[in-house]
């Protein structure tokens, strides 16, 4: 099978301008970015990975990274978006695409090559990853929603894989949980991860489709693939060393920039 990441790179942002090229502990977004997606495609073995931007100032920063990169309209709004004009831009037929956010600098590579590896043995339209919280784990989870209630999102899945909804709520809600945190070192809940493997009919029936209904509700796109009938298969993975959503403002960085302070940089040149 044939697969390609694609690197969605927008120039405009309300809080961070340019933020693709915008430094983290010295290195752009856009190299940790890259870094990410070319360790995954090296284990995969033949993946290409492609950055799609609308900013020359952004293509010019990835070819001399080393990188193949492409411009796409300044009106596509969303990453899947992006994702599917670089794949139309290729003229090639790939069976699965990657979407990898540009912006979450601390994806785990073997996150890609998992949910991939999944992709090429299930047939489902779309694959995406899931961490199963421990009890410590929820309860930051829990708490965090406190000040922040739209962060963080939980899946239902089947016992084959199959994802049966995915929410900003906590779920599922736990009857006798003091009896379970006893018996289990892990909790039932499952906490998604941002990145999608698609087959490309999937995604261009996604971009196809207005927003529906409870993914206006609830704030996720996930929600208009299930309510397009779309398979969508949640694979559990290890949780990543260090985690942390999108860099999307200065705090953000700021954040980002202590966490590699306190636990390493993850970041491995791919070029050396």
């Amino acid at each position: 099978m044939s697969e390609l990441i694609v690197i969605p790179a927008r120039w405009g942002s309300t809080r961070l301008t340019g933020k693709p090229l915008h430094p983290i502990a010295g290195r752009m977004l856009l190299e940790r970015a890259a870094a990410i997606a070319m360790m995954a495609a090296r284990e995969l073995g033949d993946a290409d990975v492609l950055v799609a931007t609308d900013d020359t100032r952004i293509l010019d920063a990835a070819n001399t990274l080393g990188l193949h990169a492409v411009l796409t309209s300044p009106d596509i709004t969303s990453g899947s978006g992006r994702a599917l004009a670089a794949l139309r831009a290729t003229g090639k037929a790939y069976d699965l695409v990657v979407n990898l956010q540009g912006d979450a600098p601390f994806t785990a590579p073997v996150h890609i090559v998992e949910i991939v590896r999944a992709a090429r043995a299930n047939g489902a339209d779309v694959t995406t990853p899931v961490v199963q919280l421990d009890w410590a784990r929820l309860d930051a989870l829990r708490a965090h929603k406190l000040s922040t209630p739209a962060s963080g999102t939980t899946c239902i899945r089947a016992a084959d894989g199959r994802a049966l909804w995915f929410s900003k709520a906590v779920l599922p809600f736990i009857r006798k949980e003091a009896e379970l945190r006893d018996k289990l070192p892990l909790s039932p809940v499952l906490q998604h991860i941002g990145l999608y493997c698609y087959r490309p009919d999937a995604l261009a029936a996604f971009e196809a489709t207005e927003p529906l209904h409870y993914e206006v509700l609830e704030g996720l796109e996930q929600l208009r693939l299930l309510e397009l009938g779309l398979d969508i298969r949640a694979v559990i993975v290890e949780p990543a060393r260090i985690t942390m959503s999108g860099v999307d403002s200065p705090s953000d960085v700021e954040r980002a920039e202590r966490l590699i302070a306190e636990h390493g940089d993850p970041f491995v040149d791919w070029r050396a």
